[in-house]
């Protein structure tokens, strides 16, 4: 079986012609979303693939007509189906960049090889992304700037971080005493 990867969300219906409002789940939302482009959309525990008739963009996010969908209740009944592409289908990235896929799961290790945690996601745009790190006392965010990512090796499912003091403990949650 292919291995789908999430695009984007149907927020809800606009118009009535069937058209829905995209919430994008990729830093590249302009390739992901243009005519012509097949989706898998999976809702209700069916998955259908469906091509991009017509799209254009309002404030960042894309309204879509997908082939088959053609009135406002059809729309409305795509509400918070997931847009997923075959991950065959995305062309390579320049070095030193990543998908979000090759970074989930991967073991987070600081400069002395502690390990931190595994990321769980990636937050934010491309320029501001913050690997999203599981570990036994809360989330950690790290931004994904030079300096602080050392080296990532997706191959490996490892990424070396340099953190500046006290990031490590910014979400620790307090301790309360006996006595409170």
């Amino acid at each position: 079986m292919t291995e789908l990867l999430l695009v984007g969300r149907v927020a809800r219906a606009h118009g009535n012609k069937g058209q829905v409002i995209v919430n994008p789940e990729t830093d590249f939302p302009q390739e992901r979303f243009a005519a012509g482009q097949v989706l898998v959309v999976e809702h209700a525990g069916r998955a259908v693939e469906r091509a991009i008739v017509s799209v254009r963009f309002h404030q960042g996010r894309p309204i879509v007509a997908l082939a088959g969908v053609e009135t406002m209740n059809d729309a409305e009944a795509l509400a918070g189906a997931e847009l997923k592409v075959a991950a065959a289908s995305l062309a390579p990235l320049p070095g030193n960049t990543f998908y979000r896929h090759d970074l989930v799961g991967c073991e987070v290790k600081d400069t002395h090889g502690h390990v931190l945690g595994r990321v769980t996601d990636v937050e934010g745009p491309l320029e501001q992304s913050r690997l999203v790190v599981a570990r036994e006392r809360g989330e950690l965010l790290i931004p994904m700037v030079e300096g602080m990512v050392v080296r990532i090796s997706a191959e490996d499912r490892e990424i070396l971080v340099d953190l500046p003091e006290g990031l490590a403990e910014l979400n620790v949650p307090k301790r309360t005493s006996d006595s409170e």
